[in-house]
């Protein structure tokens, strides 16, 4: 009996030694991690929002303790004849997925030094800042929101590293994103993940109630209107679902006074995705992605070839990444117009509502489109297709890129590396397109790949809107089908 007393006593010893140990070494893993958050906010000086730092549990509460989701589980429960214990189990799932938990040791200290050598490894990184100091004039509670166009996977890096220094972004990121390890690294990001092609309304209100609730605290969101990346180098259509949630927290006037829209702007010389996007567009295909293990064949390939490429010193970057950051536009002006023809926005009947919803996401749309930036591959890929024709005498080329850059220029357009003689930008995208088997190279001029056609209208189409009075010639030549937005 005294000896199994011994043991008892002993293993309740042990027990408490490695409780102990656990809460001292939890204390001390909180000191170490604030401290370490401290120094990187020190060092970056980024604008990060408190609520980000918010424990996701209480979150989480609030967001069930929501009167609008609770009616919205009642009408679920009892459109779809469930017990409403079931209905909230949803909503848990739901939370679960959408809530994440910020870490700015991860953000910083993980997520961009990953980001930064990453896209220098692939890309020269340029970001141009057109606000001169606006973002730092606008008052500290104010509530920013960044919209994107939609070129790559690689957006939600480039545009991290850009805004990096400034402010700390809560993305939101499709469902693609969420297999292990990315979703726990984007929701250790501040990233909350959208069900896009999901229609079920208990969803969307548990949705909207976390953006309205991050929102009224001030997060600072990216998001990207056209819903998916475009296809065929075209804007795609904006979807307004999200902007609309967000809107909705102006029932709050001192809320809506602080919203602010920030266009970024985003292109490539080479979209890493830009084959299998083309692929989408087949209509062999009906226009739907390929099948998930072509896919991984795919990046698969690509990865072996570049580590190939690494091993043997043949390595060379795919050309530049830019982003363009445009000024802030107040949001409460907008307000006020919609108002001032009778009733306020959130009054208006539901389809009043979104369509005056859509002409604001389309006038962001347009704003992005006008600060795009314009890379020496689209550039020289619009040159070739105003020409149209599959063999092109070098001197004829190199006068039409001089050309659409003098056209550029006068419309005070953003291009890269516009004091580079035109002759080295021709050849560095004439490379760069060769790599791509896009173009065989003379020394006179180049011939246009049948295999290449397609890639070269994909680029030209994202600059064609730029291009003045070459824009008809760009558009009239593209050999793409039409891109029918059926997937959002």
């Amino acid at each position: 009996m005294s000896h199994a007393l011994a043991y008892v006593a002993g293993v309740l010893t042990a027990i408490g030694i490695v409780v102990v140990i656990a809460m001292l070494a939890a204390r001390w893993w909180k000191r170490w991690t604030h401290r370490a958050a401290l120094r990187v906010h020190k060092r970056f000086g980024a604008r990060v929002d408190r609520f980000k730092f918010a424990d996701r549990r209480g979150i989480v509460q609030a967001l069930l303790d929501d009167p609008t989701i609770a009616a919205a589980v009642r009408t679920h429960a009892a459109e779809n004849k469930v017990h409403e214990e079931a209905a909230w189990a949803r909503v848990r799932v739901y939370l679960g997925e959408i809530v994440p938990q910020f870490s700015l040791i991860f953000y910083y200290q993980v997520g961009l030094a990953i980001a930064e050598p990453l896209l220098k490894l692939f890309f020269k990184v340029t970001v141009v800042d057109q606000r001169e100091g606006a973002l730092a004039a606008l008052p500290k509670d104010s509530v920013v929101i960044y919209l994107m166009n939609h070129r790559s996977n690689a957006d939600y890096v480039l545009a991290g590293y850009a805004l990096a220094g400034q402010v700390a972004i809560s993305y939101a990121v499709g469902e693609w994103a969420r297999v292990f390890p990315l979703e726990y690294l984007f929701k250790s990001f501040g990233a909350y993940f959208v069900r896009r092609r999901f229609r079920e309304p208990l969803y969307h209100t548990v949705l909207e109630r976390y953006v309205q609730l991050i929102t009224r605290n001030g997060v600072t969101q990216g998001i990207f209107p056209e819903g998916g990346l475009s296809r065929d180098g075209k804007f795609r259509p904006a979807k307004i679902g999200l902007l609309d949630y967000i809107l909705g927290v102006a029932r709050d006037p001192a809320v809506a006074e602080r919203v602010y829209i920030v266009p970024v702007a985003i292109n490539y010389d080479r979209v890493l995705e830009d084959r299998s996007l083309l692929r989408e567009l087949n209509p062999d295909m009906g226009r739907r992605p390929p099948p998930l293990l072509a896919q991984l064949a795919i990046v698969l390939w690509n990865v072996i070839w570049n580590i190939g490429r690494i091993v043997t010193r043949s390595w060379k970057r795919h050309g530049d990444a830019v982003a363009v950051i445009g000024a802030p536009v107040p949001v409460a002006p907008w307000f006020a117009e919609v108002a001032a023809r009778g009733t306020p926005l959130l009054d208006l009947p539901r389809e009043e509502r979104l369509a005056e919803v859509q002409k604001l996401a389309d006038d962001a749309m347009r704003r992005i489109g006008e600060i795009l930036p314009v890379p020496a591959v689209p550039l020289v890929c619009a040159a070739i297709q105003t020409l149209n024709a599959d063999y092109l005498p070098r001197a004829q080329l190199l006068e039409r890129v001089d050309q659409l850059r003098e056209s550029l220029a006068d419309d005070g357009r953003v291009m890269v590396a516009p004091d580079e003689p035109t002759d080295q930008m021709l050849d560095r995208a004439l490379e760069l397109l060769w790599i791509r088997r896009g173009v065989a190279r003379s020394a006179d001029g180049i011939v246009v790949l049948s295999s290449g056609r397609e890639l070269v209208s994909y680029y030209a189409n994202s600059i064609a809107h730029l291009l003045g009075e070459f824009e008809t010639a760009v558009k009239a030549r593209d050999v793409l089908p039409v891109y029918s937005v059926v997937d959002l």
